[in-house]
This record gives structure tokens, sequence and C-alpha cells, in this order.
């Protein structure tokens, strides 16, 4: 029955029962400032969201106009490609009609074996000093312009 008793008797758990309600008010206090705390970050957690699908649509545009500046310099790149193919097929071609009509010039005038290895250089200033009374030929550049077979 001694048991009895001191189950009767107050705890000291129980006799502190009345100063939790103290504590509950600093408690009160403190899930407050959490639920204010929360609260804000919350805020700032949104704002952070918006922040970042703003700087996403942002960055999505600039790649947008990029790829469209891209595709069109890539366009112009390669009419420019294509006009420089078709200089350089024009040149090609010009090039070798002046050397076809500087050969057939040449073959009118009876001089196409002047690749001979065995002259020397002295055989053909002697060739040159006999043949003083034919017109020589001018000398052909890059600045000058085909030889007429016709002329």
């Amino acid at each position: 029955m001694a048991d009895t008793n001191s189950s009767l008797s107050p705890s000291p758990d129980t006799r502190s029962s009345a100063s939790p309600r103290d504590d509950l008010r600093p408690m009160g206090i403190k899930i407050a400032e959490l639920n204010e705390s929360q609260s804000e970050l919350l805020n700032r957690l949104q704002g952070l969201k918006q922040d970042l699908q703003d700087w996403k649509s942002k960055l999505d545009t600039q790649v947008k106009t990029y790829k469209e500046e891209l595709i069109e310099l890539k366009k112009v790149l390669n009419t420019d490609l294509d006009q420089l193919k078709s200089d350089f097929q024009e040149l090609r071609t010009t090039l070798q009609q002046q050397q076809d009509d500087i050969s057939d010039s040449l073959r009118n005038l009876g001089l196409e074996d002047l690749s001979e290895p065995s002259k020397e250089p002295e055989d053909k200033d002697n060739a040159n000093a006999s043949n003083k009374a034919e017109p020589s030929l001018p000398e052909i550049t890059e600045e000058t312009s085909p030889v007429d077979a016709s002329a």
C-alpha cells in the first residue's frame, strides 16, 4: 500500500506541469517566428523561381535570335561561296580560252616547236636576229587581253 500512497503523491513531472504552460508561450513565439521565417523563405523561393523562369525565357529568346542570325549568315556565306565558285570557273574558262588562242596564234605563225631542249640560248638569239623582219609577239602577262586569232 505504500505503493498506492506514493502513486497518489504528486510526481515531479506533474508538479512541473504548471511551468510548461509558461514554456508554451515561448514555444508559441518560436512557432510563430518559425512560421514567419517559413513564409519568408517560401516567398523568397517563389521569387527565385520567377527570376529563374524570366532568365530562362530571356536565354531562350537570345538562343532563338542567334540561331536565326546564324542561319541567315550561313545563307549569305553559301551565296558568296557559290558566287566565288562561279567567278573562279569563269576565270578558269577565260584563262583556258586565252591559252588556246595563244596556242592557235603560235601555230599560225609556225612557232609551235619552241620547246626543243637541244637549242641553246645563243641559238635563240641567232634565230631572233634572223627573224627581225617578222613582227615580234607581245609579251604575255596577266593583264594582257586574249590574242584574237582572226586579227
